[in-house]
């Protein structure tokens, strides 16, 4: 096996997050792909940026810049950049441009930016070093500088918890628009991967739900150039989207709490029938037989906590089911298999045979 210390040195983990120092072992040719819709303003220096920084580091690199039906001259721009530029004609979405970089792309690495100025351009040859040992890389926006507008912070919170519920980990970001990943994983997620705003989302929770090796490395996050693409009303697009994946690869982590929690009020609302029944008539009789004990409220919390938990379980089988019969995943690039050789081992085996017939004999 190749020496890994010529490649990555000084590696340090820390709350899922990894701090990277590039060796000059690091020559992994790239293909950045940059989706792009009406960004006249900002495309032509960001392509710059990213060609400077990878001609810096001797990477051979191809720059993709995906125009997404723009009606400006984001095209023409990134054209005077020198950028190999892909049109669509009408405006697709995020994910569509995302995908068709990636299509098109030569490279079996894959990394994506925004081409309005807020990701780091010089952030991507750490991102190249850490996905030697990994099947994608986020770009985490918790950096000293992060230009994250306060009004879509708490928003941003609450996904991000629900997404952690959802992975079973701590996910520092979930849908950083800068990362680098292997085509090759990615690419079989093509039909569950939105053609909008929640490409990256998507693409995060479905590899680490399919038990890839997801690491980050902390990124500063500017101020755009540019007025923003994101709604408000994209907001519960995204919550309803987790939701939807959890029921796709993890069932069970989203009816499971919900039938504890209906199972609870049930509960409680039994407690309170019982109590409230020998608070009127103070004695143990008859009455049991004929009179209504539990409410009609109490019945229906805990018949629905039980088919909560029945419809989840199920899913849980149907998915298991489907995966049976689906096509072998894309093998993870973070497994390593390291093996003697065969013949030396045939060697050490007969020399420890030879030397306990020796003892023997000497016995």
């Amino acid at each position: 096996m190749e020496n890994r210390s010529a490649m990555l040195t000084r590696t340090a983990k820390g709350n899922g997050i990894e701090k990277t120092a590039i060796g000059e072992g690091v020559k992994t040719p790239v293909s950045v792909i940059i989706p792009a819709y009406n960004e006249e303003a900002a495309v032509g220096s960001e392509v710059e940026a990213v060609r400077r920084v990878l001609s810096a580091h001797g990477l051979a690199h191809e720059i993709i810049v995906v125009d997404d039906g723009s009606n400006d001259r984001t095209a023409q721009e990134a054209i005077a950049a020198r950028a190999r530029v892909i049109r669509h004609i009408n405006n697709r979405g995020y994910g569509a441009a995302i995908k068709t970089g990636i299509v098109a792309a030569k490279y079996p690495a894959i990394v994506i930016t925004d081409a309005d100025g807020t990701y780091p351009a010089d952030q991507i040859p750490h991102l190249l070093a850490k996905l030697e040992t990994a099947d994608m890389v986020v770009g985490a926006r918790i950096g000293k500088k992060v230009q994250i507008p306060w009004l879509r912070r708490p928003a941003k919170w609450l996904l991000g918890r629900l997404a952690n519920h959802i992975a079973g980990q701590p996910i520092p970001d979930l849908n950083s628009g800068l990362r680098a990943f292997r085509r090759d994983c990615v690419e079989q997620y093509f039909p569950i991967l939105s053609n909008r705003f929640s490409f990256t989302t998507t693409s995060t929770l479905a590899l680490l739900a399919d038990d890839y090796r997801v690491v980050y490395h902390p990124i500063n996050y500017y101020r755009r150039v540019g007025s923003s693409k994101i709604a408000p009303r994209h907001f519960m697009d995204f919550i309803i989207l987790v939701l939807r994946l959890s029921m796709m690869f993890q069932p069970l982590k989203v009816f499971v709490p919900l039938s504890f929690t209906f199972g609870l009020l049930g509960m409680a609302k039994v407690v309170f029938d019982v109590v409230a029944l020998f608070a009127r008539h103070r004695t143990i009789g008859w009455y049991l037989l004929y009179e209504p004990v539990l409410s009609t409220s109490a019945m229906l919390l805990l018949m629905t906590a039980l088919q909560l938990l029945l419809i989840g379980m199920m899913a849980d089988g149907v998915v298991r089911r489907i995966a049976q019969h689906n096509k072998p995943l894309a093998p993870s690039h973070a497994v390593w298999a390291a093996e003697s050789n065969p013949r030396q081992s045939a060697d050490e085996e007969e020399s420890e045979v030879a030397e306990l017939a020796r003892e023997g004999q000497g016995a």
